[in-house]
């Protein structure tokens, strides 16, 4: 439709489609670009589009009304024209108009299936430019600039296009059109058909306006002002979150370390800790999306969160449940358990009581880690195993700085957070196998984990803060109480745990192994019954050790050849007799062949202490023609060499006395040997040995092979006290030994020895080396002083082989 056409309709009813808009006014000479959803207005814009593309503008007065009607609408509008109409599948009608005048809606004809009103376009009242007038479009326009002042986010052509403005009405509705003021207050403006008094509206609602932005910005400023610190770091927090959304970037370290700080609060921790833990989570915001140090905190706050920090397992000391624990778990060990049963009783009568830290030492297999885990079970906490086995390095136990790569909390901490709890039982095996290198003394690590004094504020290099170690009950093991470094023994409470005797691992393998191997294997007792003495014999011909793990083995290896006949005929009933175990298991590994049965020269039986429980030391001595050499061989240690010549120099004090020629260590070599030469030995308990078995051979006296020995001896023949007497006493009974020779210094150490073995075994106590020949030796030597006597095992020359004589051994 042509300029000339449209003016000259002016003044003419129109019949237009309606479209009724929803919180927007359009002003004429106005751009817009709007969204059109509803149906009825979408129709009205196809009617448009098919005819002239006209369409009438109008606000509806209740924005919330979908169906609106006459009397919902307001009475003036605008006249447009569609420019472009794009159609969206998803998001419906998009529509580009331009409005061209004003007008006034007179009636609606037509309700469905879209708006149609009859219009009639109003004209715009004529004024005159006056002074006046002239001075209201410079204050408006000086008003305009004091809301730039407060409201910035008004586009450049906006400035200018109000700047170029000279009519007071185009001025009214360019500004109205382009400002943010509400829909009401624009359509009061719309309404207005005087161009001065629209002005002068306008000018009132500026000045409101401006007013309003300026308190805004006062009551910004103030606000600004008055928040705290935490308030503002949530503003900044909230507005990274809406950027990193914005962004697409889901998983951004602002969420992450909110997430942590409502993690942190609800542990309700110490300040130190609690303080030390957010200054992480604030570092962690700051960081940008996908840093690596951003990887580095979360791991951090990640293994300090999950440390049980408030968390307790509850307690319960019942001492006659825990006794039954103790019975059901082990057989024996009568007082090893009378020891932890006083511990518990303490506990539980002072459960405040701090330092209680025990160390259960024994040879392997005798049921130490065991009877751990038997206690945690009694008491009520959980029970969490540390194995030190092989440690060099102490950041194994105090952990590495979270700085490192690849770094993680210490051992203990560790152990702590799988537990769960801040209080279990906190089994440290094998502490006797610590060992220290360039990289740090891990066993003075331990130091502060097992002071009760220190405990209470560890620290781990990883965690970097103290933590609470008083709660945990520490138990730990070892096969050697003399090569735990002796400040971490001082603070530990020993109890030691002996070697077994032949019945008591008897009655393991009935009432505990074979059971469990049964079950193990998927044998049940109706199947296969192993007979008693078939278990004797497994004990006696296939085992030499101080526990039952070799034991457990051989069972084993009988269930696994029960379960192949089992399979090939499921009927099948076996029972194994002692003389089945040939068959079974092959020739029988060991034999009494330690004890010999006769009475030999030069052959002595020592004792021998070894971390896996007492050992028979059978001790050699041959003498022979030569230049006074001595050899020692079987891989004696310095100690056990020193050992051999204190004896021979003791010896040599008591020749004449002995009838033994005072020119013996010049004359003739002796040969010192231990057999098992490729097993190292060292210790000076084997003195007593070795001086019999010298004298034995050069005395050519047989030595009683029922008789055991064991004492340091000294250049007067002094016999001193040793270590180890329990399990070395062991080792004498598990051989069939009637007499033990011990040092009368050692008498006290008897207290500790299982009663069967003191029912089984003649011990007796010596103070001199005359004592220990009299009772190992047949007869004792006759004492010659001018003897020309010729030891056993000698060799003479041919020239000397008829004036050398040698005692012959008594029939």
């Amino acid at each position: 439709m042509s300029t000339i056409e449209l003016a000259n309709r002016r003044d003419e009813n129109m019949v237009l489609p309606v479209l009724a808009l929803r919180g927007l006014v359009v002003f004429p000479g106005m751009m817009l670009q709007f969204d059109v959803g509803r149906k009825k207005s979408i129709l009205a814009l196809s009617k448009a589009m098919d005819e002239n593309q006209l369409i009438f503008l109008v606000a509806q007065k209740d924005l919330g009304e979908n169906e609106p009607k006459f009397q919902d609408l307001y009475r003036i509008g605008v006249v447009a024209k569609i420019k472009q109409v794009v159609r969206h599948p998803e998001e419906g009608v998009r529509v580009f108009v331009e409005g061209l005048y004003r007008a006034e809606l007179e009636s609606l004809q037509e309700s469905e299936p879209f708006l149609l009103g009859e219009v009639l376009p109003v004209r715009t009242r004529a004024y005159r430019r006056t002074q006046r007038s002239e001075a209201l479009i410079r204050f408006t326009q000086t008003l305009f600039e004091q809301y730039l002042q407060n409201y910035s986010r008004v586009p450049p052509d906006i400035v200018v296009g109000v700047v170029q403005k000279k009519d007071c009405g185009e001025l009214a509705d360019f500004i109205a059109a382009n400002i943010m003021f509400d829909y009401e207050q624009k359509q009061r403006i719309l309404e207005e058909l005087s161009p001065v008094k629209r002005l002068n509206k306008l000018v009132e609602i500026l000045q409101r306006e401006v007013q309003v932005l300026e308190i805004e910005s006062q009551i910004s400023e103030k606000a600004k002002e008055q928040i705290d610190q935490n308030q503002r770091e949530y503003f900044l927090r909230e507005q990274m979150k809406a950027i990193s959304y914005e962004l697409g970037e889901d998983d951004n370290p602002q969420e992450e370390a909110d997430e942590f700080r409502d993690r942190i609060a609800k542990l309700q921790l110490p300040e130190l800790q609690e303080k030390k833990l957010l200054k992480e989570c604030d570092r962690l915001a700051k960081l940008p999306y996908g840093s690596h140090e951003a990887g580095v905190i979360v791991g951090y706050l990640e293994n300090c969160l999950e440390l049980p920090w408030n968390t307790t397992s509850k307690e319960h000391i019942d001492l006659e449940k825990a006794r039954k624990i103790l019975d059901r778990d082990h057989y024996g060990l009568k007082k090893v358990k009378e020891r932890i049963l006083e511990i518990l009783a303490v506990k539980k009568l002072s459960p405040d009581i701090k330092g209680q830290i025990i160390c259960l030492v024994g040879p392997p297999g005798v049921g130490k880690t065991s009877i751990a885990r038997s206690i945690a079970e009694a008491i009520g906490r959980k029970y969490v195993r540390v194995s030190l086995g092989g440690v060099r390095d102490e950041s194994d136990i105090v952990g590495h700085r979270k700085t490192y790569v690849g770094a993680m909390p210490g051992r203990i901490i560790s152990a702590i957070k799988q537990a769960g709890t801040k209080n279990p039982l906190l089994l440290l095996d094998e502490i006797d196998k610590l060992s220290h290198d360039f990289r740090g003394d891990p066993a003075s690590a331990l130091l502060e984990v097992l002071d009760s004094e220190q405990n209470a504020t560890f620290y781990d290099h990883y965690i970097d803060m103290p933590f609470d170690l008083s709660d945990v009950m520490f138990i730990t093991t070892a096969n050697d109480y003399s090569a735990i470094p002796e400040p971490l023994a001082d603070r530990m409470d020993v109890i030691t745990l002996g070697s077994y005797t032949h019945e008591e691992k008897f009655q393991i393998a009935t009432k505990h192994l074979i059971p469990k191997q049964f079950k193990k294997h998927g044998i049940s007792s109706k199947q296969v019954r192993i007979h008693p003495a078939a278990v004797h014999a497994l004990i006696d011909g296939y085992t030499r050790e101080a526990g039952v793990r070799n034991l457990e083995r051989q069972v084993a290896a009988l269930c696994r050849k029960c379960a192949v006949k089992l399979v090939e005929d499921g009927e099948a009933k076996i029972t194994i007799a002692a003389k089945d175990l040939e068959g079974l298991l092959g020739p029988a590994k060991f034999k009494n062949d330690d004890l010999h049965k006769t009475d030999e020269v030069g052959l002595v039986n020592g004792l021998a202490w070894t971390s896996v429980g007492g050992e028979l030391l059978p001790i050699e001595v041959a003498v022979m023609e030569g230049t006074g050499k001595i050899e020692l061989t079987g891989s004696l240690g310095d100690v056990m060499k020193e050992s051999a010549r204190t004896a021979i120099s003791c010896i040599r004090t008591r020749a004449s006395m002995l009838g033994i020629d005072h020119n013996f260590h010049a004359k003739y070599d002796i040969h010192i040997h231990a057999p098992e030469g490729a097993i190292p030995k060292d210790g000076p308990s084997a003195g007593t040995a070795m001086a019999t078995a010298i004298t034995s051979a050069l005395c050519n006296i047989p030595i009683r092979h029922d008789v055991a020995m064991t004492g340091e001896i000294t250049l007067l023949g002094r016999v001193l006290p040793i270590g180890g007497l329990k399990e070395k006493t062991m080792a004498a009974y598990r051989a069939g030994i009637k007499t033990v020779i011990i040092p009368s210094d050692n008498v006290p150490d008897l207290a500790e020895v299982d009663d069967v073995v003191k029912n089984s075994v003649h011990f007796l106590p010596v103070q001199k080396v005359d004592q220990v020949l009299e009772a190992a030796l047949v007869r004792m030597p006759e004492p010659k002083p001018e003897s020309a006597h010729t030891p056993s095992g000698i060799l003479p020359t041919a020239a000397g082989q008829a004036a050398a004589t040698a005692p012959q051994l008594p029939q």
